[in-house]
């Protein structure tokens, strides 16, 4: 896998490192020994799927509270998505900054996002499905959120007249800007 940083601490893009031969090619999307060289987790207790049938489905911004925190590796296996993260960590130096990056079945890239940050996505078309290799068990009594258009992260979205939101993700809690969003 070929690693990309990210503007966010720790947050990384990956591409394919693809060999390929007159039969398509081959590539590793995950491998614990090489994440955890680079000094990342590469635990993974759960891989998850979401499939999407209309453009400008939009699914976020989630989290994990400790100690069940998540790190996640994701990616588009159909269609396209604007995926984004905000790293929610107060020590870190990126604190409650974004980062949004195009994942597509085409492309093939995947976003590694460590524990404390939230994560969420906006489909670019129909049809698009996204696969998470996942460090930790789902815990609904962890499950937290921020809203997707908090002004306090001002995320820039693309453009969508009619977004598809479920109204859990509708009424996360906004946050003050400079509040701590584990404390929600």
């Amino acid at each position: 896998m070929i690693y990309h940083k990210t503007a966010l601490n720790d947050a990384f893009v990956l591409e394919l490192e693809q060999i390929a031969d007159e039969r398509g090619f081959f590539a590793r999307s995950w491998c614990k020994e090489e994440l955890e060289a680079r000094g990342l987790d590469g635990d993974l207790a759960q891989c998850s799927l979401s499939f999407n049938s209309k453009k400008n489905t939009l699914r976020g911004m989630h989290f994990q509270i400790p100690p069940y925190g998540e790190t996640k590796l994701v990616r588009c296996t159909t269609g396209a998505i604007f995926d984004v993260i905000i790293d929610l960590r107060v020590q870190s130096s990126t604190y409650m900054k974004w980062v949004g990056v195009e994942l597509s079945a085409d492309n093939r890239k995947m976003l590694y996002i460590p524990k404390g940050f939230a994560h969420g996505f906006q489909t670019l078309v129909h049809e698009s499905e996204v696969f998470y290799f996942i460090s930790e068990a789902y815990h609904p009594e962890a499950a937290r959120g921020v809203r997707w258009n908090d002004p306090a992260f001002n995320i820039s979205w693309p453009h969508a007249e009619h977004r598809v939101i479920s109204s859990r993700d509708n009424n996360w809690p906004m946050t003050v800007l400079g509040q701590d969003p584990w404390s929600i």
